[in-house]
């Protein structure tokens, strides 16, 4: 029997996909064209060639497995327009190669709509309440119709949406302790897209400590004598085998250099080309300010100030002025300080499938808020699995509505021409009224779910709008500091990133190691 909820998936996911349907002519990013031209490496050139083609600017920088998505995908593209598929054709978009590009993406996004399915399946509620009212349904609401996935996907243009599902059913199948098709699923993701490295400790601490440990001493501590080593190497077996599919042919023919600098481009900025909302926009946003008050009470040589650094705003080798550069070393040394306090509290007490989603959340924020060269798509790692948690806990549901909510207005300036406009703010406010409605009736009994400081921030993002979509483009100031806007809109939204992540982490953090019995 169906889960309480689960019902709702299918009618959800038809309705999502009937308005994807209607997108598909709408306004398409430069990712539209990244993976054309994956399309046509894959199809056109041999896999030697793959990782060295570069006569695109949008090189193939992904791991093995979406390279071969891609080659099969290129088999039926050839049906649409073959012109496609040729590596000299740039920047080609023919109404053709739209349409499959488009139905690419709504065809693969079966895989989330599946994860979805299976992820509420792991939530409890009661029956008792209304339909409408159970936690299952709504999680289905907020993972199907998610505002960021649906704008990023199915308008900006990405493969986020099967990605995600491999994601979140590896996620039920740890709820469900099926752990080594959990460690499957992760590895086949990883080798799809090496971002999701970024939440690979929270799956290596989880695994090794409640899988491969077989029993556990009452105060929560491991008992070493009870290590498996036969789960330990199913484990190490399974993601061995996957990476060795994925790479060995790379390694065969001597090109596994080549391939791991297409994957980590280090030569590449600090910040991407738009500042995604977190502790480093406040860093450079801290960098400009002191740099301003510098030039005017004459502390810095305006001449060895670059007019890019001072009103580019989109550069992305950014050298700051007052203060220290930041090195990719530097981000990885924030990164791992900002996770290791969730990884060792999951070593401590790992409280079940729920205490590794937690984890999970924290590394996915963490490497965000302090990671090198960032997009701002990145939050969304962190958005959907925490949509589960927000379903089932008051104190989660208040910080998913800020995270959230900041989150994807941070989405806003990727969509910048005029008639996605109204679209992309009635489709955040449709989706932001419903999360607020919907939460809020979840646990109407146990108090409001946002304090008013997060009140007064969120409502603060209503005038910022105004300015930036409106007020600001029609200043003086627009031909001389066009970066002004996204870099209001970076920095206030990283104000309500870095909150989130700083109160999920006090929530995690002083709970108790272990849950005590209730009495009889």
């Amino acid at each position: 029997m169906a889960a309480p909820g689960t019902w709702a998936v299918a009618p959800l996911a038809a309705s999502v996909t009937l308005l994807k349907c209607l997108l598909i002519p709408s306004y398409h990013s430069t990712d539209f064209e990244v993976h054309r031209n994956w399309l046509a490496i894959t199809h056109s050139l041999p896999i030697s060639q793959w990782y060295y083609e570069a006569t695109s600017e949008w090189t193939l920088d992904y791991p093995p497995f979406f390279a071969w998505f891609e080659y099969m995908l290129s088999f039926v593209a050839q049906y649409f327009d073959k012109e496609m598929l040729v590596v000299k054709n740039l920047n080609y978009a023919s109404p053709a190669t739209v349409l499959f590009q488009r139905l690419s993406v709504i065809c693969t996004d079966i895989l989330f709509i599946y994860g979805v399915k299976e992820c509420c399946k792991c939530v409890s509620g009661s029956k008792t309440k209304g339909i409408l009212e159970r936690p299952a349904f709504v999680l289905a609401v907020l993972l199907l119709w998610n505002f960021g996935l649906l704008i990023i996907d199915h308008i900006h243009f990405q493969y986020n949406g099967f990605l995600f599902g491999l994601m979140l059913l590896s996620v039920a199948r740890m709820f469900q302790e099926r752990h080594l098709e959990a460690a499957l699923l992760f590895a086949i993701l990883m080798n799809f897209k090496h971002i999701f490295l970024y939440v690979a400790p929270a799956y290596g601490i989880y695994l090794l400590r409640s899988y491969c440990f077989t029993d556990n001493k009452p105060d929560g501590s491991v008992q070493w004598r009870s290590f498996s080593c036969s789960r330990l190497f199913a484990l190490g077996f399974i993601v061995c085998s996957v990476f060795a599919v994925s790479f060995g042919p790379f390694i065969i023919m001597g090109h596994l250099p080549q391939v791991l600098a297409r994957l980590f481009p280090f030569k590449r900025g600090l910040c991407h080309a738009y500042w995604a909302p977190n502790f480093w926009a406040l860093y450079n946003g801290a960098d400009k300010a002191l740099s301003l008050i510098g030039l005017r009470l004459k502390f810095l040589d305006p001449e060895k100030i670059s007019k890019a650094t001072m009103t580019g705003g989109l550069v992305q080798g950014y050298q700051h002025t007052v203060l220290p550069s930041v090195t990719p070393f530097a981000t990885l040394v924030c990164t791992l300080l900002s996770i290791m306090p969730a990884v060792l509290h999951l070593w401590r007490s790992p409280r079940g499938a729920k205490g590794f989603l937690q984890c999970l959340i924290l590394c996915a924020l963490g490497s965000f808020l302090f990671g090198w060269h960032v997009h701002e798509k990145a939050i969304l790692m962190a958005l959907l699995p925490l949509s589960l948690l927000a379903v089932e806990n008051r104190k989660d549901a208040g910080i998913y509505l800020t995270l959230v909510t900041t989150g994807h207005f941070s989405f806003f300036p990727l969509l910048f021409t005029g008639p996605e406009l109204p679209l992309k703010i009635c489709l955040m406010l449709l989706f932001t009224v419903y999360s607020f409605s919907a939460l809020r009736s979840l646990f109407r009994k146990e108090g409001p779910l946002l304090n008013w400081p997060e009140s007064i921030y969120l409502i603060g993002l209503v005038p910022l709008e105004v300015i930036c979509e409106i007020i600001y483009p029609l200043s003086p100031w627009q031909l001389s500091f066009p970066f002004v806007p996204l870099l209001l809109t970076s920095m206030y939204c990283a104000i309500g990133v870095t909150y989130s992540w700083i109160k999920l982490y006090i929530s995690i953090l002083t709970q108790p190691l272990t849950k005590k019995k209730k009495r009889q």
